[in-house]
Parts: C-alpha cells; sequence; structure tokens
C-alpha cells in the first residue's frame, strides 16, 4: 500500500511539472514580486506540412509587477508565427495565440521559435520551444 502511494504522489509531481510548459528566466525587476516569466509549450509542437497550428504561450506576472510587455517572436526560416509582435498590455489577459503556418514545400526537421519579453521598464528575457516539421 505504501508503495502505491508513493507511486501516486511521484506521478502527481511529474504531470504536474509537464502540463505547466517551459518558463523562462525570470525578466523585470531584481526586487522581489516583481518579475514575470513567459511560460512556453514543453513538448515539441508537431505540425503537418500545408497546415496552420495555433500554440498558446502565457505571462506569468509576479505580484507586483503591472508594467506591459512586449513579446516579440522570432522563428528559424522556411515557417511563420503570427504575430511576430504583440504587446501585452498590464491590464490585458496573460494568454497569447500565435498562429503557425507550414507551407507544403517546408523542410521536415525541428524549428526554434524564440519569444522574448520586454518590459516597458526592466530586464528582458526570452525563451524557446521547437515547432517540428511532419510529413502530412
Amino acid at each position: 500500500m505504501k508503495k502505491v502511494i508513493a507511486i501516486t504522489v511521484v506521478l502527481t509531481m511529474v504531470l504536474a511539472a509537464v502540463s505547466s510548459g517551459t518558463n523562462s528566466p525570470r525578466g523585470g525587476s531584481v526586487a522581489k514580486g516583481e518579475g514575470f516569466k513567459i511560460d512556453v509549450p514543453t513538448f515539441d509542437v508537431k505540425v503537418k506540412q500545408g497546415e496552420i497550428e495555433v500554440v498558446t504561450i502565457k505571462l506569468h506576472r509576479d505580484k507586483f509587477f503591472k508594467r506591459d510587455v512586449t513579446l516579440e517572436i522570432t522563428v528559424d526560416k522556411g515557417i511563420s508565427i503570427e504575430p511576430a509582435k504583440v504587446v501585452v498590455k498590464a491590464s490585458d489577459k496573460s494568454a497569447v495565440d500565435l498562429t503557425i503556418k507550414v507551407p507544403k514545400d517546408a523542410a521536415l526537421g525541428g524549428y526554434t521559435v524564440e519569444v522574448t519579453g520586454t518590459p516597458t521598464t526592466g530586464e528582458p528575457t526570452s525563451v524557446q520551444f521547437t515547432v517540428k516539421v511532419i510529413a502530412p
């Protein structure tokens, strides 16, 4: 019975860690509670040639972080992401939908997407995730 409980606890912790995505290093201010992180997909985002996929990234604000953040999204040549730049106002919701467009003739393989968040004042931060183009 103790083994079952231990296994359940470990699996719960692993699932909680996996489901939250990948966080960037902290940006904003060094003062406690005045920073932010960017959450992107943890695993490769798989998109078939010629298709479109929407992914959501999230801006996690510390308790006292009340600034606008400009998100700039860059991607390797061969695929495109829209919007390439978006301002998340301090009063806006923290989720941003990105549309990934993969041409029919895109090369198969991984493409690096970098998301950089720059606050109106404070330090920027960035994080990457991978889009994997697969055959239809």
